[in-house]
Order: C-alpha cells, then structure tokens, then sequence
C-alpha cells in the first residue's frame, strides 16, 4: 500500500483517537469481562472490542476516506484507500484481564503519526513523524530518551520466529546482560513508549514484520521520531521483512545489546564496558 502525503491534522486525529480508546480502557477496568478466544493461548475481551469502535468512530469521523486496520475487526473502509490507520485498541489484554495496569492504546497511520495512550498514567505519546512529545494534563512536552535507568524490557510473548538463532528469553540469562542492564517485563508496548520518554534504555523482543503490526507500529513511530536507534535484532532494518526489534535510547546502549544478542550464551566477557 502507498500512503498519500499525511495530511494537516493527522496527528490530532491520532491522539484524540487513542484517547477515546483510552477512556474505555479506563473506565471498564475492574468490571466482569467477557472473553473471546482467540487460539493458541491469546484472547481478546470486550471491552478490547468496544476501545476499538470508541477510536474508529473518531478516526471515521476526521477521516472518511481512509482505511482502518484493528486488532479485533480487521480491515475496513475505501478498498481503493492510499491510507491506513492500525490499531492496537489494548495491548496488555492479559494484564488487564487480571487487573494489572501495564496496558496502552495504540493508534498509527501507516508511515505517519501515531499515539501511544497510558489509560492510567494520564499520559498520551504522540508523534507527527518528526518529532515525539508526551501530553499530560492538556501540556506537551518533548521526549528525552536516556539510558540512565539501564532498564530494559524485554518481550518474552511467544512465539518466537527468530529461534534458534534469536530468543528475546534467552537475553536474561546472559552474564553479560545481567552485569549492564536490570529486565523488565512489561508485557505490553507501552514500554517502547517508555523508551522514547526516557523511563526506559532499550527494548527487545522477537518478530517479523513489526513496522507493520498494529501492536509495534506506534511504538516504533515514537522511537524513531524521539531519536532512539532502532533496528532488527541482527542489526538490520526495521520492516516488513526485519528481524525482531532493538530499540534502545542511545547507539552506546544499542551496540552492547547486540553484541549480546550476537554472542553465544555462556561467553564470558573480558572486563566491564565501562
């Protein structure tokens, strides 16, 4: 699919769509949930099917001509379209299920601007493809990646198309990874926006694809525009055929996680890297 030139406003669109996704997300949390198996362990609820509606509602209304991509509906809209939105209306779905916080709302127009929604945290991250910016309390602000914290999320979802030569999993046990860094697990792309806001050094998780999934394609959005270095695990490009992801806040942070990646598990190190 080739995009149109993003139009005046999109990112506006974004951040009120993600929102509406958000307010449901906020709102419903702690009632009973219907579930809807989706196989091999995954799931969705309704309250995943009603966030959707809320930010397609909002992406339709601003923007008729365009197509939309959900998690839970699939595609819709002009067959002909030259855009397309895609949505994550609740990433953490198992972490909401269980009456854990730690989920976003993801809303991305292809090649475009995106917003990650923290339905808890009051904070939307937005980007219009140039620049990253958080809006608490009706304010924007920049995003100021840093790898001060020295966490790192790592998704450990499977599956894992990478393995045997890639494992996100098999990261934690390297020496070397628990000697720099402190794991996190999140569970929800949420933390790429993390990483963008400096509340995070780096991400990494397994996958093929990404800058495609309405799961990470928001995420990576906000990286890129916030400055971060972002690659596939092998260090290569990230995108329809990419290799994983490693997002990190920095290229010190970035080149030592895939040194790790790259070195067999059990290696020793010579020494600190300082």
């Amino acid at each position: 699919m080739i995009n149109s030139p993003v139009s005046h406003g999109d990112t506006d669109v974004a951040v009120a769509a993600a929102r509406a996704g958000a307010e449901i997300v906020r709102t419903r949390y702690g009632q009973r949930l219907a579930r809807f198996d989706k196989g091999g362990g995954d799931f969705a609820t309704d309250v995943d099917v009603a966030a959707e509606e809320a930010i397609v509602d909002v992406i339709r209304a601003a923007r008729p001509r365009d197509a939309i991509r959900g998690e839970e509906s699939g595609r819709r809209g002009p067959a002909d379209a030259r855009r397309e939105w895609l949505v994550d209306p609740l990433c953490g779905t198992l972490n909401y299920a269980v009456g854990t916080t730690l989920v976003a709302v993801n809303v991305a127009l292809r090649d475009g601007p995106a917003a990650v929604a923290d339905p808890f945290g009051g904070e939307v991250f937005h980007t219009d493809g140039e620049s990253a910016r958080v809006r608490r309390e009706g304010r924007d602000t920049a995003l100021a990646p840093t790898a001060a914290t020295r966490l790192v999320d790592v998704n450990l979802d499977p599956p894992f198309p990478g393995a045997p030569a890639f494992r996100a999993v098999d990261l934690l046990a390297h020496p070397g990874f628990r000697q720099e860094f402190r794991p996190r697990v999140v569970s929800t792309t949420l933390a790429l926006a993390w990483v963008a806001a400096g509340k995070r050094a780096a991400y990494v998780t397994d996958g093929t694809g990404l800058t495609e999934s309405v799961h990470f394609a928001a995420g990576i959005a906000l990286c890129r525009a916030a400055g971060c270095v972002v690659t596939g695990v092998d260090g290569g490009p990230v995108g329809p055929t990419g290799r994983g992801l490693v997002a990190a806040a920095d290229d010190e942070t970035h080149g030592l996680l895939l040194s790790l990646i790259r070195e067999p598990l059990g290696a020793s190190r010579v020494g600190p890297t300082g």
